[in-house]
């Protein structure tokens, strides 16, 4: 990124002799992405991030099919970034199914085939939970959506640089990216659009990224982008990350036994998400004494109420388990010994409370 913050500093969209390095590296940040999702560089459209590419994806479907349908299908532990748009649309006539799971967080493809009516437009389904981490059927759900001449779209926010992601194999039209999530900066997403298949920009404006985002693009958050989507095509250092996620739930298991709880697949799930429930406990308490170790939990708090994840509610995770979550993400960089710092430290804060 740097020769872009010292010499390349010209608008990408403009025609004078400024503007041409910075040109040139836009586009090849896009075909680096599109390397990374199989596809071509022109399906490739910059955003600002994984909301924007998602609002962009649902909403311009929306807008472009409402005089063929008004039905939208997604799931009910999809990520504010989908469930907040449909909300929205719902309030502009659109009708949304929003589909179970079960106790794992997997959809059941035939509640999808159920769901589907002559006015169904879009299913938009994520394809890694952000909490939990549960992969879903995409290229199964996928299918039935085509069978039915739907265009299909999913969250790919967790999941790219993590496992595979090929458009083809997935069979999606649609595809959403947040640069954060790939180690690129934050600030920068793109979406995959299949070539046919038209939206309606979200941001309108002069005629950026093919007419379908306006706005002077950020070559230099592009750039930052594409690097990190060349790396992540190399997937074999999830191997070790897999590896030392599964150590890390081995050593919760030996030390709290039934007093700690996996949410979330036991087999298809992201191979750095660990979601473990200390039974009992609360989350959000344990998050506040494992100073500086970076953790979340999918629990809100209001008023000093403290509420169930809507991820693990939609899961029927027991309220005495799921108030207990942390969900606990490992990276590319992570060792073992920091894993074994971790578990340590919660023997330490949870033995302190017996």
């Amino acid at each position: 990124m740097t020769p872009l913050l010292e010499n390349h500093y010209g608008n990408p969209s403009s025609g004078h002799w400024a503007s041409g390095e910075a040109k040139a590296a836009l586009e090849a940040a896009r075909g680096q992405v599109a390397a990374l999702l199989g596809c071509n560089e022109d399906e490739i459209v910059f955003t600002s991030g994984g909301s924007e590419a998602n609002n962009l994806a649902i909403k311009g479907v929306f807008f472009v099919g409402r005089d063929k349908g008004d039905h939208i299908i997604t799931t009910r532990i999809e990520h504010p970034a989908i469930t907040e748009p449909c909300r929205f649309l719902e309030r502009l006539g659109a009708r949304v199914t929003y589909l179970p799971v079960d106790s794992a967080g997997r959809i059941d493809p035939d509640d999808l085939r159920k769901a589907i009516t002559s006015r169904t437009i879009l299913v938009s389904i994520m394809h890694a939970n952000n909490e939990v981490g549960t992969l879903q059927p995409i290229e199964d759900c996928a299918r039935i959506a085509h069978e039915c001449g739907i265009a299909f779209h999913t969250d790919a926010a967790q999941s790219v640089g993590k496992v595979p992601t090929d458009v083809s194999q997935l069979g999606v039209d649609l595809l959403s990216i947040a640069g954060h999530k790939v180690y690129a900066p934050k600030g920068i997403g793109a979406l995959y659009v299949r070539r046919g298949l038209s939206i309606e920009p979200l941001i309108h404006g002069a005629g950026h990224e093919r007419g379908r985002r306006a706005g002077t693009e950020s070559a230099l958050l592009a750039v930052g982008l594409g690097k990190a989507c060349e790396l992540a095509r190399n997937l074999a250092p999830l191997d070790q990350v897999r590896i030392l996620r599964d150590h890390f739930w081995q050593r919760l298991q030996q030390q709290f036994g039934n007093r700690v709880a996996l949410n979330g697949h036991p087999v298809h799930r992201l191979p750095n998400t660990l979601n473990a429930s200390f039974v009992g406990r609360i989350g959000t308490e344990i998050l506040t004494q494992l100073d500086g170790i970076a953790a979340s939990t999918g629990s809100a708090c209001h008023s000093g109420r403290i509420e169930l994840s809507p991820v693990l509610q939609a899961m029927s995770v027991a309220p005495e388990v799921g108030m207990g979550a942390v969900r606990f993400s490992l990276g590319r960089g992570t060792t073992r010994s920091e894993i074994d710092t971790v578990v340590e430290r919660l023997i330490e804060i949870l033995d302190r409370e017996e």
